[in-house]
């Protein structure tokens, strides 16, 4: 209907599921029914959340996570796991505008996290498929080259161990890349579900399926909850992927969101190379491996674009298969799925506390999909912060912090965008009806003369909704890969039945008939 590119490669997997979670057993946890008192109540059952409830349990206090679909099926669930301080060619640029201080601690943090994974699979002996990779950035450009050459000067500045190299194993023309030595990949969930135990084990409360939607701030935050239940804590921590808690924050105008995708491919065991790699051209390519039953995966991502902008995004998975396909000989699509991040002004995460009139409430977010790293780092800083220890890295990731190179400029340029989309939309009428949309399509349809959405299921059954965001009043866009409604505005996410799948949205779209 309304996508002009249609869907080539019927191998393709029909729905996007993530690897990690179909083959991992996790535990189911009740919704919450009851009022409940807590010393600290944690809203996002990702790896920050359960990371900071994990660390505070140890502690002795009373911990509770709220999580509201199932514990692990966020961000954190869609990730490429690799656990490395390599976020790109980033330290060039953090030197110039944070400064070398900043740039270096920004490593450290990282490197941090990392060892804080490694130690804790070598101490309590976590089965989660961890190992020791080094990481790279490659290209394939002219441009690239200049860009690696600035990047391997910042590592050298900072200390970091790597440096450029001569060639690394893949079937591609690279013309320069840049290591990082001594980095790690895992298996996230096998990882989590470990300190998910552990946090029952010491009396921690977990509630699945259920949706936090306000806070009431006073001396002891009260957490408001859909179902009218509520969590009184000392400490309430906002680690729920978009803050659904402003707190004065302005968060909305101070982060854009960024979608990305992945494969997970069978190929040749020889021809898939160990290590982590990363281009730094664009679109950009990513590849790590994963072993299952003997056999090697290899997870191709990349892709990224703004939530609810570009083309059709069956698109990006078919440009994935491509680069697959010019790395190995075979390339048997299993697994396909996305994953929505945070982006920062600066592109440091926002984690501490929500907003300085706020004492007992904080926030995590703003990973540029870097969540493994710096979502463990968010655990740590937080439990820190509670349990009232000075940490290093505090005014590194301030959220009330503002740079003004770049975070001017990146203002300025964001809000543009988000009101040219509110603009956009506003003008995107149809003539179609509902009844001209076919089995498995959509299209933008008019109904009693306003702009709606619609989608035919595959029992074809309709489902027609108003395509207003609830946010911020933004038109939604179709998602074909996903069959989600998406805003181009500040990321919400809504399935095509028009109920919330990621926020800052909370309410539905309404239906029509």
């Amino acid at each position: 209907m309304s996508d002009e590119y249609k869907i080539t490669n019927s191998s393709m997997p029909d729905h996007p599921e993530p690897y990690w979670r179909d083959s991992v057993d996790l535990p189911s946890f009740p919704t919450l029914e009851n009022d409940l008192h807590v010393d600290v109540a944690i809203v996002g059952g990702g790896i920050s959340g359960i990371t900071t409830a994990y660390q505070l349990s140890k502690e002795g206090l009373k911990v509770a996570i709220l999580e509201a679909d199932v514990l692990l099926n966020g961000t954190t669930g869609h990730t490429t796991a690799k656990i490395t301080a390599q976020h790109g060619a980033i330290y060039n640029e953090f030197i110039a505008h944070l400064g070398e201080d900043k740039a270096r601690l920004y490593y450290e943090a990282a490197n941090d996290a990392l060892q804080f994974i490694q130690n804790l699979v070598t101490e309590e002996n976590i089965d989660c498929d961890f190992s020791t990779e080094d990481a790279y950035l490659y290209t394939t450009t002219n441009r690239g080259v200049t860009k690696l050459e600035k990047e391997n000067a910042a590592y050298k500045t900072l200390g970091i161990e790597g440096g450029l190299v001569d060639s690394i194993p893949l079937k591609l023309p690279v013309k320069s890349a840049l290591v990082m030595k001594n980095q790690a990949q895992f298996h996230p969930l096998k990882y989590l579900a470990h300190l998910v135990n552990t946090i029952v084990e010491n009396g921690g409360k977990i509630f699945e399926h259920t949706v936090a939607v306000d806070i009431k701030d006073q001396q002891k935050p009260v957490i408001m909850t859909r179902n009218d239940a509520s969590v009184t804590a000392d400490h309430v921590v906002v680690a729920s992927h978009f803050p659904f808690y402003d707190g004065g924050g302005l968060y909305f105008s101070r982060m854009y969101v960024e979608r990305s995708y992945i494969l997970a491919a069978k190929v040749k065991k020889e021809e898939c190379p160990d290590g982590m790699y990363l281009s730094v051209d664009s679109p950009s390519r990513s590849l790590r491996y994963t072993m299952r039953d003997g056999e090697k995966l290899a997870l191709l991502g990349g892709e990224e674009h703004k939530t609810g902008q570009g083309v059709n995004t069956q698109y990006h998975y078919d440009a994935l298969e491509q680069y697959g396909m010019e790395l190995f000989s075979q390339c048997e699509i299993q697994y396909r799925w996305s994953a929505q991040d945070m982006v920062t002004l600066d592109k440091v995460p926002y984690i501490g506390k929500i907003s300085r009139t706020h004492r007992n409430i904080y926030v995590a977010t703003g990973y540029r999909k870097w969540g493994m790293t710096n979502g463990t780092q968010a655990g740590l800083l937080l439990s820190d912060l509670i349990m009232q220890r000075d940490n290093r890295y505090e005014s590194l990731y301030r959220p009330s912090r503002f740079i003004a190179d770049p975070s001017v400029k990146k203002f300025i340029t964001h809000n543009a965008d988000v009101a040219k989309q509110l603009l956009q939309g506003k003008f995107d009428k149809s003539e179609l009806h509902p009844d001209d949309v076919d089995v498995d399509e959509s299209a933008v349809v008019t109904v009693n003369g306003k702009r709606a959405g619609a989608y035919r299921d595959k029992e074809g059954q309709l489902h027609v909704v108003d395509t207003t965001c609830t946010h911020m009043g933004c038109e939604v866009h179709w998602n074909h890969g996903e069959r989600t409604w998406d805003c181009p505005c500040h990321g919400s996410r809504y399935s095509y039945k028009g109920e919330v799948m990621e926020g800052p949205a909370k309410k539905p779209l309404k239906k029509l008939e």
